[in-house]
C-alpha cells in the first residue's frame, strides 16, 4: 500500500465523505491530543483506486512505530489520545469485544456498500 511512512504521531485515517465518520471526527478533532493525526482517506492522493477502497471499507490507525490497527481497534487507541479515552475501553473487553467487532464489521460494510455502490451485500437493505 501506497500510504505515507509513519510518523512521530499516530494516524487515523478516516471516510470524509461520511456524514456518521465526519461528525466523530470532529467530535474527536476537539479533544485529541497532539500525538493523533486525523487523515481523510479522500486527501491521499498516491493511492490507487483499490488501495482507497480498502481503506474506506473501515478505519485504520498506524501508530508511530508503524503497527496498524483497524475498525473497533482503531477507533479504542484513537480515542486513548483523549482525556475521555477511558470510555471507549469497555468495547475492548472480551466479555463483549467479539459482538462489538460483529457488529461494527456489519454496519461498515453497509456503510461502504451505500455509499459506494459495491456488490457485496447483494439483496441486503
Amino acid at each position: 500500500m501506497a500510504l505515507p511512512q509513519p510518523t512521530h504521531r499516530a494516524q487515523l485515517y478516516y471516510d470524509g465523505r461520511c456524514p456518521l465518520c465526519s461528525r466523530e471526527m470532529a467530535f474527536l478533532r476537539r479533544y485529541k491530543n497532539a500525538g493523533l493525526t486525523l487523515v481523510d482517506i479522500h486527501q491521499l492522493l498516491q493511492l490507487s483506486d483499490a488501495e482507497q477502497a480498502q481503506m474506506l471499507r473501515n478505519l485504520h490507525l498506524q501508530m508511530p512505530d508503524g503497527s496498524w490497527h483497524f475498525g473497533v481497534d482503531a477507533n479504542v487507541m484513537a480515542w486513548s489520545f483523549t482525556p475521555i479515552g477511558f470510555l471507549w475501553k469497555p468495547l475492548r473487553w472480551k466479555i463483549w469485544s467479539n459482538f462489538v467487532d460483529r457488529i461494527y464489521q456489519r454496519w461498515a460494510e453497509r456503510r461502504y456498500c451505500r455509499t459506494y455502490a459495491c456488490h457485496l451485500l447483494q439483496g441486503v437493505k
